[in-house]
Parts: structure tokens; sequence; C-alpha cells
């Protein structure tokens, strides 16, 4: 198998598994890594094929896929209709709903104020009203880095001007907290707490505080 083009590569042979896709794609994969093909070509592209060889040329680059085939274990057709698309589990949205619902999760006597409170800059999470009924902004992240520390300094900055609610401190919620992310939060006085999405569909103790 050999690569032409911007660039040039060579596959010795051995056993593949090539895949032609309804969008014109080619892919190459062995039995090990994964998801990830050895070589490929994306779309547009065309495949001509002749005795021994496959030449995939790219519509728009030029470039070139050449393959030798020396035996074909199995050829195989299939029609995989429309892809109905990923339905992901436990993404922000959901987390946020879910915590929305079990607030006291974070407290004993805590409450919802607003799902989604206004700022100037997008919405925060939640905001929630701690059993003193000090007023809390919960930033929610499935994967808690600074940048997610960085957008809850700036909603805490812009929701500390308002006499409404002020003071408010900061939770920084997330399934995982980088060490990085954690010891910003601390230095900005912002708490971390990690989050257990199946406990927090109806199970014990779902969140964990870093300090």
């Amino acid at each position: 198998m050999d690569y032409v083009g911007r660039l040039t590569a060579h596959l010795p042979m051995a056993i593949r598994l090539i895949m032609v896709k309804a969008d014109g794609s080619v892919s190459v994969h062995a039995d090990g890594g994964a998801y990830k093909p050895l070589n490929w070509m994306t779309p547009p592209c065309t495949v001509r094929e002749s005795v021994g060889e496959w030449r995939v040329e790219h519509g728009k680059t030029g470039d070139a896929l050449v393959i030798t085939i020396e035996e074909i274990l199995a050829d195989r057709s299939y029609e995989l209709g429309l892809d109905p698309g990923l339905q992901k589990d436990g993404v922000e949205a959901h987390l946020q709903a879910l915590l929305a619902e079990r607030v006291e999760v974070l407290g004993a006597g805590w409450s919802l104020v607003r799902r989604e409170y206004p700022t100037a800059i997008g919405p925060v999470d939640l905001l929630v009203r701690d059993d003193a009924g000090g007023s809390v902004a919960v930033e929610i992240k499935r994967r808690g880095e600074i940048d997610g520390v960085e957008q809850l300094t700036r909603y805490l900055e812009l929701l500390n001007r308002d006499p409404r609610i002020a003071p408010v401190r900061g939770i920084f919620a997330a399934q995982q907290i980088k060490p990085q992310a954690r010891v910003l939060a601390v230095d900005r006085g912002i708490e971390c707490v990690r989050l257990d999405y199946d406990q927090l569909r109806g199970l014990d103790d779902p969140t964990t505080r870093l300090f």
C-alpha cells in the first residue's frame, strides 16, 4: 500500500481490512489500533479497480492511495441506512438538570434559585442558595479544566456587582477535575465538587468535595 502526493507512505504486504463507505471515503485498518486507520482517503475521491490493484484518487488534491491486492479473503457489502446520530449520556446539560433537581446534595437546606442564571457574558449553570441564605453560582462541566475555572471567575465578577444577590461565591462541579484546575479554583476561593453521574441519578453521595 502506497500513498502518493503531498507526502509518501508505504505499508508492506499484510492482511488488512479495507472499508469503502457510501460517502466515497476509503480507510485501511489493521487488527489493532482501535478506530484509527493505518491510511485513508477522505471524499471526494474515486476508486479505480484493476487486476491486483485499487487506485484511490482524491478529486481535489490529486493525492492517490495505491492498494496492491494479492488475495481477497472476504468481500462484503452492506447498506447501513440513515444514521440516527450519537446520543450522549452524562453530557453537561444532563448533569445540570440532575443537579438542579437534587441541589441538596451540595448541602443540606440548599435550594435552587434558577438554572441558566443570566449575566452579561452568558448564563451561569445554576444559581442556588445555601443553608444560610447566601448566593452560590455553580458552573458544571463533564471535564473540569482551567478554562472552566476562568469562565466561573468571570461570572462571579459580574454577579457580585448585583446588590440583589451579592455576595456570591462559586462552586466548580465536574465529573473529572484536573489538578491544575483545582489549584487555580482554590487560589480564587472557588470550591471544587466532583460529580458522580450514576449516583446523581439516584444513588448515595453523588459528590466529592476537593479542597
